[in-house]
């Protein structure tokens, strides 16, 4: 992309649609700390309704100084009312994919929008930060060279018990009981936004908590929210 048609595209972001989401990741690829460059392509990948928006929104992210600014920008007043014109659009596809033959699974990702640029409202701050944080952790390797230094550290912490005056060694036969709480999602802080979070990350468990706690709170959308819950299901099995 040419440095006049971006400085242009930058005073009139209404013309976003002419220009291709390549050419703009080219400008991304280029300079990666290049804030306005990340937004413009953030833009045109939400305009496209293009799966590539979770992902990139989180790439966004990782280059942002001050995520806040960004949170601010995607919920912007400017932002919201283009997002509800491409919300109506969006839905009208869903209907029509619907109506297409396909496999359970296929039918029932579109009905539950997976893939979908999500949307965040000003009052979703924590559903925003749950999306920002990885959905799986990798598994910790434990080789023989941590058992051995896992055991010479209970050692020597035993030793210390044994001969520090000051602490007195429980005996082995004594069994305490801790009570710990369950940890429960804050109904509170229950969007259906978090909800589609959880789902993306393939937290099938939460999202169908998430949908059961908001079926709680707006039970004119029980019937919905119920819906969800079985396409959920579909997805585990």
């Amino acid at each position: 992309m040419k440095t006049a048609e971006f400085k242009h595209l930058i005073t009139q972001k209404n013309q976003i649609q002419q220009v291709t989401a390549s050419s703009l990741k080219s400008v991304v690829n280029t300079y990666p700390y290049f804030q306005m460059a990340r937004v413009l392509y953030l833009e045109k990948l939400r305009k496209d309704n293009s799966f590539k928006y979770n992902q990139e929104l989180k790439k966004t992210a990782a280059h942002t100084r001050d995520r806040a600014v960004l949170f601010e920008y995607i919920t912007s007043t400017d932002f919201s009312q283009r997002k509800a014109e491409d919300k109506s659009k969006n839905n009208l596809k869903d209907v029509e994919a619907n109506k297409q033959p396909g496999s359970s699974v296929e039918n029932t990702k579109k009905l539950l929008a997976v893939g979908k640029p999500l949307q965040f409202d000003s009052s979703e701050r924590y559903s925003f930060n749950q999306w920002l944080q990885l959905s799986t952790k990798k598994p910790i390797e434990r080789t023989k060279k941590i058992e051995v230094k896992k055991l010479q550290k209970e050692d020597l912490i035993n030793k210390f018990i044994e001969v520090n005056p000051k602490i007195k060694p429980l005996s082995k036969d004594k069994h305490i009981s801790i009570s710990v709480n369950e940890n429960q999602q804050d109904s509170s802080l229950m969007t259906e936004t978090l909800a589609k979070v959880y789902l993306e990350q393939k937290k099938y468990e939460n999202a169908i908590q998430a949908y059961r706690i908001l079926s709680l709170k707006y039970p004119e959308k029980s019937g919905f929210f119920a819906d969800q819950i079985k396409r959920i299901q579909i997805l585990q099995k």
